[in-house]
């Protein structure tokens, strides 16, 4: 019986990467997508030996709006019908909005939701013609409500839970499975290159292992939004009661944190 094969961008650190580990230990084949390939090379080699599966590794840019059509070329090229896909690659930047470098927000635009949009565009089709698999998109609390001086990250998250909602509810019946995992902060390299490590939400950011897992499950489960722990799940809750300019200036002043 042949493999699964399961393509994950954004799979050399972080969430992406635990991903990668439940996949593989469930038995999937992997295709491993982000910019650090000596990372993506020695994790190839550690999920190689310990499940014997196959594993590919792509160094790929993905604020490049040509990667998404690359990819999925290269997966036709090898003969790979992906079962599930993981859209897990973004990152954020902490600052005025004003004066933030624009390049910068460009790219973050083009990588948090140009390059989920599509990804999903090119694999779904297949999926749905085969009745089989999913998307797999990794969102944040953060989707949830507006976010000042983290605007443009808030914004591209909020597109992310926005589109599997409809998708979702596009492909009800097709035995496709569409799942977005929304994790509050999460010990991983994002506060560093946000630079919000400072910041009070990321003095108690949870294990990154037990959040790819809620998120993994909950995919395997069929559930379209995976929220990991009870404090969030409550915390999202409330939030929906409560009215948005009080949300927006409690996010504002988290992230305010030296500015």
């Amino acid at each position: 019986m042949s493999r699964r094969w399961t393509l994950v961008t954004g799979a050399s650190s972080g969430i992406g990467r635990e991903l990668a580990r439940l996949f593989a230990a469930d038995g999937d084949n992997l295709i491993l997508l982000a910019r650090r390939e000596d990372r993506l090379l020695e994790l190839e080699q550690e999920l190689e030996a310990a499940h014997g599966i196959d594993v590919r590794t792509l160094d790929v840019d993905l604020a490049d709006p040509a990667a998404p059509e690359a990819v999925f070329n290269w997966t036709v090229e090898q003969g790979i019908a992906v079962h599930t896909l993981v859209n897990n690659a973004g990152f954020g930047a902490r600052g005025r909005f004003a004066t933030l470098p624009a390049d910068l927000l460009d790219e973050m635009v083009r990588v948090n939701v140009s390059a989920v949009t599509g990804l999903s565009r090119m694999f779904l089709p297949g999926m749905l013609e085969r009745g089989e698999g999913g998307i797999l998109n990794v969102a944040s609390m953060a989707a949830f409500q507006a976010g000042p001086y983290m605007g443009v990250y808030f914004a591209t998250k909020s597109y992310v839970l926005s589109i599997s909602e409809a998708i979702h509810e596009e492909t009800l019946g097709r035995g496709v499975t569409i799942s977005v995992l929304c994790p509050g902060p999460v010990a991983t390299e994002f506060a560093e290159v946000a630079d919000i490590e400072g910041s009070r939400l990321f003095k108690n950011a949870r294990d990154v292992k037990s959040v790819a897992l809620d998120g993994y499950r909950g995919y395997r489960a069929g559930r379209l939004i995976v929220i990991p722990g009870i404090f969030n799940q409550l915390g999202i809750f409330f939030s929906r009661f409560a009215p948005r300019a009080m949300t927006r200036k409690i996010s504002g002043k988290l992230h305010r944190v030296g500015a």
